[in-house]
């Protein structure tokens, strides 16, 4: 176990903060400052226990794939200690290597979700009509089936709380017109691409994941996080066994332990065991060193 302590809730007195599943989004005038916590969550529901670093683990993965996708996106700077505007008593310490601040954009109100491998809500589908989101897939196909080519399936982004919902590329075009959807689907499929290819040679799978992008001076760029464990699922190359679920590298791991333990996920979570923290922290860091090639700094 890391000697970090978790943080489950950051503090920046007089700034105007928003709090989602697992970032503290701090108003900063024309930018803004993403700190991702070591909350978790699972089942729609944030856990009353947090993972050891799993807020740097995402933010230094987000700000590699930033810097090596070289798509035009929203960050300024990663390092706390070139923040202005924080005040005078900020615990930089604790902020360090999870922040990032970053422009502000009018979101676009899509999760951009590529798929290359048959899972999850896809593999539900595709069991009832063949499908994907519209998309008409090959007969036979099993639970996380390599598809031929990945595909672009559109969510509508749901409210705190909310599942997100499949949509169909046309219902997409009437949310945001066919020249945006168009480019969105273009890139996010290139993105996806050139990730997997990247996390394929360090022996991940990364069998689908969301992007999300925001417009700023007429230019359309990419925000949030980008190919983590909590915006994609990463499987093991090297026990990839199609026909079944895979063991991963996100929080699934935290899923299926919650399914064992009689929780009926419409009271409070369970509080997660010192051996499930611990394997869950190591799956994150594991994660991070497999892509980047670096060892995580804050071990």
């Amino acid at each position: 176990m890391s000697s970090s302590s978790v943080l489950l809730e950051t503090q920046l007195p007089g700034l105007p903060v928003r709090r989602g599943k697992v970032r503290d989004i701090y108003e900063l005038g024309e930018s803004l400052l993403l700190v991702s916590t070591d909350r978790i969550s699972a089942f729609d529901w944030v856990l009353p226990t947090g993972i050891p670093d799993k807020g740097r683990v995402l933010t230094q993965i987000s700000a590699f794939w930033f810097d090596l996708l070289r798509e035009p996106n929203h960050v300024i700077s990663t390092d706390i200690h070139k923040v202005d505007g924080l005040p005078a008593d900020a615990a930089l310490d604790e902020l360090d290597g999870r922040s990032m601040l970053v422009r502000k954009t009018e979101v676009v109100p899509i999760e951009c979700v590529v798929r290359g491998y048959l899972c999850g809500s896809g593999w539900k589908e595709y069991q009832q009509n063949g499908k994907v989101c519209g998309i008409e897939l090959p007969a036979g196909l099993t639970n996380c089936s390599r598809l031929e080519q990945p595909i672009f399936t559109p969510a509508t982004k749901a409210e705190f709380g909310d599942h997100d919902e499949n949509i169909s590329f046309e219902e997409m075009v009437e949310k945001v017109g066919a020249e945006t959807a168009e480019e969105l689907r273009r890139r996010s499929l290139a993105l996806y691409q050139q990730g997997a290819e990247r996390a394929l040679e360090q022996g991940i799978i990364i069998a689908d994941t969301k992007f999300e992008f925001g417009q700023v001076d007429d230019q359309i760029i990419l925000i949030d996080e980008v190919l983590t464990p909590d915006s994609s699922r990463f499987w093991p190359a090297d026990s990839y066994d199609p026909g079944k679920n895979q063991p991963s590298f996100d929080k699934q791991f935290v899923r299926d332990y919650l399914e064992t333990t009689g929780w009926d996920k419409n009271s409070d979570p369970p509080i997660l065991p010192p051996d499930i923290v611990t394997k869950t922290r190591e799956k994150y860091v594991e994660a991070y060193e497999r892509l980047t090639g670096n060892s995580f700094a804050w071990k």
